[in-house]
């Protein structure tokens, strides 16, 4: 088999544009010749499709976009049959929320909340299936001529339900470093909340025009993500109403403990930001004593080591046939009894 091509025909679909293409899997838009749909196909390169963990990856991305069936979600659709690896969905009309914040250096407030607001409904409906996306990102939301966005790109997504995947490559950090959780960041596989954190990274960046981390290289930015409490939407947009600020903080707290809970809650306050009460974070701008004081593990575990030893010797030797309570000392003279009259 060589590379499918524009012009080509793959079973029962003709092949009439490239729309995308990615270091993995190109994206074409077709013509099923059956109905006489427009569809788009997302096919995989050569070089992935003797890969196992790929192959699973990929055949994952299927069973989970077959399950979802949602306003603000592409559709995977179900060919009759398929002679090689490959995908196939509605074909959407849009460009990229990406692209679109290209446009301008920060969207109109009214229309991000509006765009957050589809998204967060989107997941809603996937996590009440198990469903995390764990890929969330401008790149993979778009925002159709009609205002109406969807989202796209399952290949990372986890289905709660399911077998976890544990060959080699496949447990690694995933997703986009901009947009990833701190918990990502460490290896772990994430939850609802991870995707509650991309979301409101995304808010941030549409609505000051920045991202949370203001910092330049990837390493740079993983360790700050572990280390550091995000900025603050004031800190690059001064007059951000504070209702809005706080929905945006919350979203993005470093510990998934203190984010939402669930998207649900985070719709919630999107879709009444009136009464969402804003928290004092003075004290959150100044870094605490144990981040800015961290020793190194191979210092910190020798000196427990050192203290706890010394400790175990000092209660030994005043215990001890030498020790003070039992050498031949003079016995501490008694008070004398008090002489009545």
């Amino acid at each position: 088999m060589r590379e499918i091509l524009a012009g080509d025909r793959l079973d029962q679909y003709q092949l009439t544009e490239l729309l995308a293409r990615s270091g993995m899997a190109s994206i074409f838009k077709a013509v099923d010749e059956r109905s006489g749909s427009t569809v788009a196909l997302k096919v995989p390169h050569m070089q992935f499709e003797s890969d196992v963990a790929f192959y699973e990856r990929f055949r994952r991305e299927e069973q989970i976009g077959q399950k979802l069936e949602h306003p603000n979600i592409v559709r995977v659709l179900s060919p009759e049959t398929k002679s090689r690896l490959y995908l196939v969905m509605e074909f959407a009309e849009g460009r990229s929320l990406r692209a679109i914040m290209k446009d301008h250096e920060r969207m109109p407030l009214e229309k991000a909340l509006d765009v957050t607001r589809q998204i967060a409904r989107a997941l809603v409906y996937m996590h009440a299936k198990g469903i995390v996306h764990r890929d969330l990102k401008p790149d993979n939301v778009l925002l159709g001529d009609d205002g109406q966005i969807k989202l796209l790109d399952f290949g990372i997504a986890m289905d709660e339900a399911a077998r976890r995947l544990t060959w080699f490559g496949l447990t690694a950090p995933i997703g986009t470093p901009d947009y990833m959780a701190p918990e990502q960041v460490r290896g772990k596989r994430g939850d609802v909340r991870t995707d509650v954190y991309a979301l409101g990274t995304m808010l941030f960046e549409m609505v000051t025009g920045e991202l949370p981390y203001d910092a330049g290289k990837m390493q740079a930015l993983m360790r700050a993500k572990l280390n550091e409490d995000p900025r603050l939407p004031r800190e690059v947009m001064p007059n951000i109403d504070p209702k809005i600020e706080e929905i945006i903080v919350r979203a993005i707290e470093r510990s998934p403990r203190e984010r939402y809970t669930t998207s649900a809650e985070m719709l919630a306050d999107l879709e009444h930001p009136e009464n969402v009460v804003p928290r004092d974070r003075t004290m959150r701008d100044k870094p605490h004593l144990l981040d800015r004081v961290r020793l190194p593990r191979k210092i910190v575990v020798p000196s427990i080591l050192v203290v706890v030893i010394g400790a175990l010797l000092t209660l030994i030797f005043m215990s001890g046939p030498g020790g003070p309570h039992h050498r031949g000392l003079p016995p501490e003279p008694r008070d004398a009894p008090s002489q009545g009259r």
